[in-house]
């Protein structure tokens, strides 16, 4: 079976068809993400877990202020979020982390206290967190204007050495697009890196290459529905039921099967999230 480790149920109308697709594709467990459409609702995804869905995968929640709300990062809504954070279908804290991409997001002082005051809240729960790491470096001219000096990876690091790496809890960088060198700066600090459908775009070339050299006991693959559809079906709406070809695309990487492949993901999902283990086992 598959898990996909990173996917986003509150913004389909169809859910129970794209929850019945997934379940005839294999995959039987989804970690829905509860960012919302911003901390409002970042309620919507721990609803859909704790709900009863016919014919469809299992389903757990994690709940966060994505970086580019960092803004609304206030003493209310981290309220919110350590509440949410209790319940037990909620298995982590996410997705969090800093992006430097968009013109409009929140200045680099705001994204660091927002982001720093969701690691305590997931220290406090003692639950992983799901990073959301993205650059300028690919960003339109203005925006890289506006945060030049500000090299988001070396932030994100020191932020976690300083105050994440002490908890010895683990995390996921989700939808890794960094470098082999990034991927082991992640690994060595106790993170997962999870592949998505960006992984068999032409030009991902870094991300191949970090796919292929990390340890067998450290990679997950997600779909991040409803972005990132893979080839063959880049620019269409993506479900959780389209992640084996991701899958797929992992395993010819790492010259193992699609079996294997979805054996050991899943077992280093149930690994970092013990919960999510069917009781069976």
């Amino acid at each position: 079976m598959l898990v996909d480790s990173h996917c986003h149920l509150d913004d389909y109308e169809d859910l129970p068809e794209v929850l019945s697709r997934a379940r005839a594709a294999g995959v039987e467990t989804l970690l829905a993400v509860g960012i919302g459409d911003g901390p409002a609702t970042m309620h919507r995804a721990l609803e859909i877990a704790n709900s009863q869905h016919e014919n469809a995968p299992q389903i757990f929640a994690s709940a966060g202020i994505h970086p580019q709300e960092a803004h609304q990062a206030t003493p209310e809504n981290l309220a919110k979020l350590r509440a949410l954070a209790k319940n037990e279908r909620c298995i982590a804290i996410g997705e969090i982390g800093l992006d430097y991409y968009h013109l409009d997001n929140p200045e680099v002082a705001v994204q660091h206290q927002a982001f720093i005051a969701q690691l305590q809240i997931a220290a406090e729960v003692r639950k992983p967190i799901l990073i959301h790491l993205r650059t300028s470096e690919l960003a339109i001219p203005a925006a890289k204007a506006r945060f030049a000096g500000h090299d988001a990876t070396e932030d994100f690091f020191r932020i976690i050495q300083q105050h994440w790496t002490p908890t010895k809890l683990p995390g996921i960088l989700h939808c890794f697009s960094g470098t082999p060198q990034d991927a082991e700066r992640g690994l060595a600090l106790g993170f997962y890196l999870s592949f998505a459908g960006n992984l068999t775009y032409p030009k991902s070339t870094a991300i191949r290459e970090a796919a292929q050299q990390a340890s067998a006991g450290r990679i997950l693959v997600e779909t991040d529905a409803p972005f990132l559809a893979p080839i063959p079906l880049r620019g269409q709406r993506n479900e959780p039921g389209l992640m084996t070809h991701t899958a797929a695309a992992l395993a010819a990487l790492r010259n193992m099967t699609p079996a294997a492949l979805a054996a050991q993901t899943t077992q280093n999902f149930q690994t970092l999230f013990p919960t999510t283990r069917p009781l069976a086992q």
